[in-house]
Order: structure tokens, then C-alpha cells, then sequence
């Protein structure tokens, strides 16, 4: 029953991110809030699913992760008009070089990390690019929410279920740093609930 149910999870994620990687992304506010609202639940789900036992997917995932977050940041660091926001951004891409850097230190034999960000977090990436300066804090921050929330179930899945030691033991590193930086984007001006 219990293996039933885990397959129809990964079955119903697996869907909904196909679905999400082919919706185009949008120039209007009404598309691009909906691209990120679809884009939130299926990353999470596909964190504590797949990526969550197996060395591969985690790499792909987590690689991919440090890429969009570093990717964001810098875009914030441009488009945003909030201090606040732009130091959040700041430390994202320093601190997401920095995890980039250990993942690169311990990748199993034979498993290369991804060249490039997916459809879905690319999307996220251009709805961020598209959003006029009114908007970006609340977007960005919305996203940095959901991407953290994502990241941190993809390392404690890991941790605990990983089927490799040494990123078993990267992730319980890593944990606590996403756990932090999800407490400061729920600080951020903009950011939901706020």
C-alpha cells in the first residue's frame, strides 16, 4: 500500500512538472503569478520524492538549485530598489557559489552536474526577468520562499535516505544554511504571509 501511494506521488509530480516545464512563461503579472504558483508545489514534491534516495537526481537537483539561486540574486542585485533585498541577494550568490563549490568537491564518479537550469526553474527565472521594478521585490522574494522551502526538503530527504555517503553528509552540511536563508526570505519585504 505504502510503495502504491509513493508511486502514485512520483507519477502525479513527474506530471505536474512536465506540465510545468512546457507552460510558457509570460510578460503579464496574472501569467507570471501563475507560473510561479504552479512552479512551487511541483519542485517540492520532486525534492522529497526523487532526489531525495538517489545520487544522481540529488546532484541534478541540487546543482540545479544553486544555479537558480545564484542566477536570481544577481538579477535582484540589479532590478531591485530595497537594501534589504539586494544584501539577500548578495549573500545568495555568495553563499550558493560556496555550496556549489563543496557539491563540485564530493560528486560521485561517473555523475556530472548539469550545464543548465530546467524549463521550470528557467521559467521562474524569466518571470523574475519580465517583472516590472513594482513588482520584482514581491516576486522575488515569493520565489526565494518556495526555492528555499524546495532546497531544504531535497537535503533533509538526502540526509536521511541518500543512497551515497559522502553527499549524504554534504547535505546534512548544507541543511541548516538553507534553513537560515528560509527564515530571512520570510523576513523580506514582500514576502508571503508579510
Amino acid at each position: 500500500m505504502r510503495t502504491l501511494a509513493l508511486t502514485a506521488l512520483i507519477v502525479a509530480a513527474l506530471a505536474g512538472a512536465a506540465a510545468a516545464q512546457q507552460a510558457p512563461t509570460s510578460k503579464s503579472k496574472a501569467g507570471r503569478d501563475a507560473g510561479d504558483a504552479a512552479s512551487a508545489p511541483v519542485g517540492k514534491t520532486s525534492a522529497a520524492t526523487l532526489g531525495s534516495m538517489n545520487a544522481k537526481a540529488f546532484v541534478e537537483n541540487a546543482a540545479r538549485s544553486d544555479m537558480y539561486e545564484i542566477q536570481a540574486g544577481q538579477l535582484a542585485q540589479q532590478k531591485s530598489q530595497n537594501s534589504q533585498v539586494k544584501d539577500f541577494a548578495q549573500m545568495m550568490v555568495k553563499d550558493h557559489t560556496m555550496t556549489t563549490q563543496m557539491l563540485m568537491g564530493v560528486l560521485p564518479s561517473g555523475i556530472a552536474p548539469p550545464k543548465d537550469l530546467d524549463k521550470r526553474r528557467q521559467g521562474m527565472l524569466d518571470n523574475l526577468k519580465n517583472s516590472p521594478a513594482g513588482e520584482f521585490d514581491k516576486r522575488y522574494a515569493a520565489q526565494q520562499v518556495a526555492a528555499h522551502k524546495e532546497a531544504r526538503t531535497l537535503m533533509q530527504g538526502y540526509a536521511k535516505r541518500g543512497d551515497n555517503a559522502q553527499l549524504k553528509s554534504f547535505a546534512s552540511q548544507v541543511e541548516p544554511k538553507i534553513a537560515q536563508h528560509l527564515q530571512m526570505a520570510e523576513k523580506l519585504p514582500g514576502a508571503p504571509g508579510k
